[in-house]
C-alpha cells in the first residue's frame, strides 16, 4: 500500500511541480510532512539541505530520500524517484514533438506567458516554506542562534545576488560559518 501511495504522491508532484525542484518543495512538504507524516518538519528541512548539496535535481533527490525513509528500503526510493520523473519524461516527449512546429503560434506564446508568473509564485512559495523555525530558530527560544541564522542568510543572499558569488562556494562557506559560529 505504501508503494502505491508513494507512486501516486510523487507522480502528482512531478506532474504539477512546474518550475523545477525548488517550486516542488512546498508540494513535497505538504504531502510528505503534513498529509502522510512520512517525515517530520526537521527531517524535511534536513533533506532540503542534503538535496541541495548532492548532485542532481532537488526534487529527484528529495523523492529518493523520502521513498527510502517512508519504506525503509531501496525499492521505496526507486518507486518515488521513478514516479517524480515519469510525468516530466512523458510531457517532454509529447511537447518536443509539437513545440518546434508551433512555438511561434499565439496560443503557445500565451500559454508560456501565463506559466512564467506561476513559476515565480511557486519559487516564492518554496522560499517562504523554508523560512521557518526549523531553519532559522526562534528569537524566543535562542536569540544567538536566530541572529546567526539571519546573518548567514543575508550574507548568502547578498553574496549570490549582488556579488554573483558561486552558489556552491557559498554553500560550503555558510556550512563552515555554521560550524564555527554555532
Amino acid at each position: 500500500m505504501i508503494f502505491l501511495q508513494l507512486f501516486y504522491t510523487f507522480f502528482k508532484i512531478g506532474l504539477f511541480g512546474f518550475g523545477g525542484g525548488y517550486a516542488m518543495l512546498s508540494m513535497i512538504q505538504g504531502e510528505v510532512v503534513t498529509r502522510y507524516g512520512w517525515l517530520s518538519p526537521q527531517e524535511f528541512t534536513d533533506i532540503v539541505a542534503i538535496s541541495q548539496m548532492t548532485p542532481g535535481p532537488i526534487g529527484i533527490n528529495s523523492a529518493t530520500y523520502v521513498g527510502f525513509t517512508a519504506t525503509g528500503s531501496v525499492w521505496g526510493s526507486v518507486v518515488a524517484t521513478f514516479a517524480v520523473v515519469l510525468p516530466s519524461f512523458l510531457l517532454m516527449l509529447t511537447i518536443s514533438r509539437f513545440f518546434l512546429k508551433y512555438q511561434k503560434h499565439p496560443s503557445v506564446e500565451a500559454i508560456f506567458g501565463g506559466l512564467r508568473p506561476a513559476v515565480v509564485g511557486l519559487l516564492a512559495s518554496a522560499a517562504l516554506v523554508l523560512m521557518n523555525r526549523e531553519n532559522f530558530g526562534s528569537p524566543q527560544d535562542d536569540v544567538h542562534s536566530f541572529a546567526i541564522s539571519c546573518l548567514i542568510f543575508l550574507v548568502a543572499f547578498v553574496g549570490t545576488k549582488k556579488y554573483k558569488l558561486n552558489p556552491i562556494g557559498m554553500i560550503v562557506a555558510c556550512g563552515m560559518a555554521g560550524l564555527v559560529l554555532y
